[in-house]
């Protein structure tokens, strides 16, 4: 019996609910948001995992519902996320999103007090006598509720279940669904980093956070599917990969939130006890960056450089904090932290400056002393660069590491910052910086070295010349700092 309906395909977003400043949930940025992902989307999908459903109240829920059926005016089907911890608090809101218009819901296994697997069913079966279109949620990292290949068969066969969303990165079991349903109800992949594998067995389509942020590539990951055209659709998967990983591995509400801020709308943060620069961490934002800037989703800008007596134009990729005119290069600090693994992870303490000032000083200072196990070492004439070793170096090893391996991922960052326009060609002659690095004693990976030092060193330049983090964002993350290699509370 195939229950599978015409209209659920494709690719659909697991919609941010933006928040204001005071907590309330911010209709007209979620308007915007959802306006601008109409015309690359098969349909949205409110108060699931990426709209913080578990931190709305049964009113919030309710208005977010509302106002995805409003904004959307028919254009797309919305899916409601329904899911409660308990049955009865399920069935409530399936109602109302029944009532309200919703197309399906979409509803999450029981969280929290694990039911067990028949009391699962009956959970299910309660809501099914609804009669609105069900889309089963199989998430276990989230509700710790695990469907197996047998609960997943026989909900299947309920009458208003038409599909099912498996967010587990669990292949095996995706690949049982295939076998026992496949015919019977829609497959939807729920984990970004696996989207092109599921679509390439049979999956309808995808519902994804990083749909928020994408939803164009994704409309041509699927499209290169259908069409048969795997080795597209397989370069298109490794293209977003580092940005899907980032967004499924680390804090995904609060990473996509932010990215959808540095593309210019404003969505605002995750409610507590979610926090901008813990489960997202900083480092990880600037990744994050790099990587829409990479896909195009964060365009170059005019920006003047008052610098050495004249302005420098430049175009480098900016958000909402890029200032359009940067002065006082007598003195900028930057920092860049950089990993994994443990033992490899980079940081590096950047002061950047103009010729004949305090840093220009600073370097022919530290060229003309001794510093026995801290040897310093000038890598590069434009912009001229010094780099300082944080910990003393006693083996050969170590100065591989820091004057061969680290110093590789410095000066790659300084290429990349010339390229994309941070350090343009003009001002070289006019810039100095003086580069702390850290290398751990015990690393022993190479290749990670030098990543780590590029991608924090590229972090640490534009920090410097953007003046982050501002007071308010020290102010905003205050309470989520942690030291990188010891944190006790």
């Amino acid at each position: 019996m195939n229950k599978k309906p015409d209209w659920f395909k494709g690719i659909l977003p697991a919609l941010v609910t933006p928040f204001a400043e005071r907590g309330t949930i911010d209709e007209p940025a979620y308007r915007a948001l959802i306006r601008h992902l109409l015309p690359h989307v098969n349909g949205v999908v409110p108060v699931g995992t990426t709209g913080e459903f578990v931190y709305l109240s049964a009113e919030e829920k309710r208005r977010a519902i509302v106002i995805a059926l409003d904004e959307v005016a028919g254009r797309v089907p919305v899916v409601a996320g329904t899911g409660c911890a308990s049955t009865r608090e399920t069935i409530a809101l399936t109602r109302y999103a029944q009532d309200a218009g919703a197309r399906a819901a979409l509803i999450v296994a029981p969280y929290y007090l694990k039911p067990t697997y028949n009391e699962l069913y009956e959970h299910y079966e309660a809501v099914n006598r609804i009669g609105l279109p069900i889309i089963l949620y199989n998430i276990p990292q989230c509700a710790g509720t695990h469907l197996e290949w047998w609960t997943a068969d026989g909900l299947a066969h309920l009458d208003n279940v038409v599909g099912i969303k498996d967010s587990s990165g669990d292949m095996p079991f995706l690949m049982a669904l295939f076998e026992k349903v496949k015919d019977v109800i829609s497959i939807f992949c729920g984990h970004d980093e696996i989207v092109a594998a599921a679509l390439a067995m049979g999956a309808d389509g995808a519902i994804l956070a990083s749909a928020n942020l994408i939803p164009d590539i994704w409309q041509q990951v699927f499209a290169a599917v259908k069409a048969g055209d795997m080795a597209q659709a397989q370069a298109l998967q490794a293209k977003i990969q580092i940005l899907v990983r980032l967004v499924v591995r680390q804090g995904s509400v609060q990473a996509v939130k932010e990215g959808l801020q540095m593309m210019g709308l404003n969505v605002g943060n995750a409610r507590l006890p979610m926090m901008p620069g813990d489960a997202f961490r900083r480092e990880d934002r600037e990744d994050l960056r790099l990587q829409l800037e990479r896909l195009g989703k964060i365009p170059a800008a005019q920006v003047q450089y008052e610098l050495a007596g004249k302005t420098v134009q430049t175009q480098p990729p900016v958000v909402s904090g890029t200032p359009r005119r940067v002065g006082r290069w007598s003195l900028k600090i930057g920092e860049g932290f950089a990993g994994p693994p443990f033992f490899e992870l980079a940081h590096v303490d950047l002061l950047l400056g103009e010729r004949g000032g305090p840093v220009d000083r600073a370097i022919t200072q530290a060229l003309s002393m001794p510093h026995p196990g801290h040897e310093v070492r000038l890598i590069q004439e434009r912009p001229r660069t010094l780099l300082v070793p944080t910990v003393t170096i006693r083996s050969e090893k170590q100065a591989e590491h820091i004057y061969t391996a680290a110093a590789k991922g410095v000066l790659s960052a300084i290429e990349a910052s010339i390229h994309d326009g941070f350090l343009p060609q003009e001002a070289l002659d006019h810039l100095v910086m003086l580069a702390n690095v850290f290398v751990h004693p015990a690393a022993a990976n190479r290749r990670r070295i030098e990543l780590n030092n590029y991608k924090a060193m590229r972090a640490a330049i534009r920090k410097a010349i953007e003046g982050r983090p501002t007071l308010q964002e020290l102010l905003e993350e205050r309470q989520a700092a942690r030291h990188p290699f010891r944190y006790a509370p």
